[in-house]
């Protein structure tokens, strides 16, 4: 095992037991907007990998395999989460649809890039953008488990109809 993934292994346990100590037990208590809005914002800064196409930001020889679907995919993953931000906040009729697309692109999108990074050797080549993968990544991934959980879960009708 390489030290990224280590990083990576650790920083997810470390992001689950902060979400299941401080939201998980009140997430029923809380309306979904007070939950989404945070999270949408905080992927919205995924148009930050990019960097994996930054001259500087990694070293030469990052394999293309990984850097294009990573930092495309990411910025995807942004531009659907601050397209769903004005709908969640407006409760407007879209905002389901919004949100469900945004969780299941960006969620895919993380797993798809930690594969090709794995298969194509990218940890070192990472450089600066290393950060990403060790400490974004699994932060992104705890809080898409939660959207999951708010798109499904057994909410009442009030704190429903504010994605619908």
């Amino acid at each position: 095992m390489n030290i990224l993934t280590i990083n990576l292994i650790l920083s997810l346990f470390i992001f689950w037991i902060i979400a299941k100590i401080y939201l998980l037990p009140r997430l029923d208590e809380l309306r979904t907007q007070t939950v989404l809005v945070p999270i949408l914002l905080l992927h919205s800064f995924r148009h930050l990998g990019l960097m994996f196409l930054a001259p500087g930001a990694t070293y030469v020889g990052i394999p293309p395999q990984f850097a294009y679907p990573a930092a495309y995919g990411d910025l995807l993953a942004a531009v659907l989460a601050m397209l769903s931000i004005p709908a969640v906040l407006s409760g407007h009729w879209s905002a389901n649809l919004l949100v469900w697309t945004f969780n299941v692109e960006g969620t895919l999108d993380l797993l798809i890039a930690t594969t090709l990074a794995t298969m194509y050797g990218a940890s070192p080549y990472m450089g600066p953008a290393y950060w990403i993968p060790a400490f974004w990544v699994p932060a992104l991934l705890v809080t898409h488990y939660i959207t999951f959980l708010i798109l499904m879960g057994p909410w009442t009708r009030a704190q429903r109809q504010h994605l619908h």
